[in-house]
């Protein structure tokens, strides 16, 4: 019979095997973040800025006060033009990755176009040519920087973009064009042929590749359902079962139950789980600990929608909401903004957890010393609560 495990040592097993209950260095540098991406394996992005851009956020859940600048520096988003130890792919979303776990995507460099993009494909045939010829002429460059004559701005949002963009893009997707940095936020490409060392250029085989990624997400999980194994490289689940039966035989993987899961879980082998978890953490929207909703809701009690794409009239918790963790709790929700020109940064809305509503005073005061650290980290002078909210009384308290 599958050992079982209660909920709250799932959630503190989940909560180490992610990095959030670990002592922090004294002076994060570049070492740390190297550390902390290599055990998260991606860092997903996010262009949303009100508060500050999701992939900074993770690190500073687990280090704290580090330098954004120096991050920027390691993951060559300071302009530059060659290739260093990173790059990024649509690993389970758009996301930062190691240059060395380039192989590990080409299964799905590989995966079969549908109908219609065959079709644009074909439509596209001469503008394909054209653009890889530009960029095999003149190396690294900003889709914006591309001289070819239908490469003009159409207006009106991300969406409405020239060809010349997304052919651009869809050569990202098959590894003809590699990421070598950006510059203001905006992607600088470059012929794979010419950036990516020799070893990087041969595909890891499929089956292989899966499985190194099945593994990497129980190590981030501790412990996991099937369905959250497979949405760490978003695969389907009947390719990752047969992946995880074959973890399982190997003694890679441990199936468990969980108190209230309903369902067959995994456990990483080895796997030690801590009698407590303590720290107080802000989790961006993309954080593995819970950017897949339904692990969150069942691991945690949390149900989370990050709201910037739910209308204004709709928003319950507020814009860009960040979870709140608390020894191991999602306690709460905060909506953060950094109001540079004020010099503040503004809560603009605090919900606690129904759960959690009789200790809000308690968790207010524990919360407080880490937004005042996330003021901080954003060279911003102070914190201040401008909107409503269940938690909004007992943080104005314990801000003032």
């Amino acid at each position: 019979m599958p050992r079982k495990l209660s909920l709250p040592a799932a959630r503190r097993l989940a909560v180490a095997s992610a990095g959030l209950a670990a002592p922090r260095p004294k002076k994060p540098g570049p070492a740390a973040m190297s550390k902390v991406i290599a055990a998260l394996g991606v860092l997903q992005l996010d262009s949303v800025n009100v508060f500050e851009r999701s992939h900074y956020l993770p690190l500073f859940a687990r280090l704290g006060l580090y330098d954004r600048a120096q991050l920027d520096r390691l993951v060559g988003h300071d302009g530059r033009t060659s290739l260093g130890a990173y790059t990024e792919y649509m690993a389970h979303e758009a996301a930062i990755i190691p240059v060395a776990d380039w192989p590990l995507w080409q299964w799905h460099r590989d995966l079969p176009e549908r109908p219609r993009t065959q079709e644009w494909m074909a439509a596209q045939a001469t503008l394909f040519g054209e653009v890889r010829a530009e960029f095999s002429r003149r190396g690294a460059l900003r889709i914006s920087d591309l001289e070819h004559p239908g490469n003009v701005s159409r207006g009106g949002g991300w969406w409405n973009k020239n060809e010349v963009h997304w052919v651009a893009n869809h050569l990202v997707r098959l590894g003809e064009l590699v990421v070598v940095g950006r510059d203001r936020f905006e992607r600088i490409l470059a012929p794979a042929d010419q950036q990516l060392p020799p070893e990087s250029r041969l595909g890891i085989p499929r089956e292989e590749a899966l499985a190194e990624l099945i593994r990497r997400a129980a190590r981030v999980y501790g412990v996991a359902t099937l369905d959250d194994l497979a949405d760490y490289p978003r695969v389907k689940l009947g390719t990752a079962r047969p992946i995880v039966e074959h973890l399982v035989e190997t003694g890679e993987l441990e199936p468990v139950e969980v108190d209230g899961w309903g369902k067959p879980a995994y456990l990483r082998a080895g796997a030690t789980i801590p009698r407590a978890v303590t720290g107080v953490a802000l989790l961006s929207p993309f954080d593995p600990l819970v950017w897949y909703r339904a692990r969150a809701e069942r691991l945690f009690d949390f149900y989370y929608r990050i709201s910037i794409y739910t209308p204004a009239a709709k928003r319950e918790h507020g814009y860009y909401v960040l979870p709140v963790l608390i020894d191991g709790e999602l306690v709460g929700r905060v909506d953060l903004k950094s109001d540079r020109k004020a010099g503040v940064l503004r809560v603009q809305h605090a919900h606690v957890e129904p759960a959690h509503a009789s200790r809000a005073s308690e968790l207010a005061g524990r919360l407080v010393p880490t937004l005042r650290e996330a003021a901080q980290w954003q060279g911003l002078s102070d914190v201040s609560l401008t909107g409503p909210g269940t938690w909004a009384p007992a943080l104005q308290h314990a801000l003032t």
